[in-house]
């Protein structure tokens, strides 16, 4: 196997693995706020903010496997 197919399985399984966890991630919260919302929708409030930051911190996950999957693409 020559060194650039290695980079490139390497890269995709960095970014498949990284995308994987994050948007798994993302799905269960968005699942467990709705849920909070839908037994008390009052709260939709306090329940909205919360939620969008974990979202973006899981997010921000994805984002880092997509600069190690670039670095070892290109490096």
């Amino acid at each position: 196997m020559s060194p650039d197919v290695a980079k490139v399985f390497a890269a995709a399984l960095a970014i498949g693995l990284g995308g994987f966890g994050p948007a798994l991630a993302i799905g269960m919260v968005a699942s467990k706020a709705m849920e909070a919302i839908g037994r008390n929708p009052e709260a939709a409030g306090k329940v909205q903010v919360p939620m969008l930051i974990a979202a973006g911190f899981a997010e921000a996950i994805a984002i880092y496997a997509l600069v190690v999957a670039l670095i070892i693409k290109f490096v």
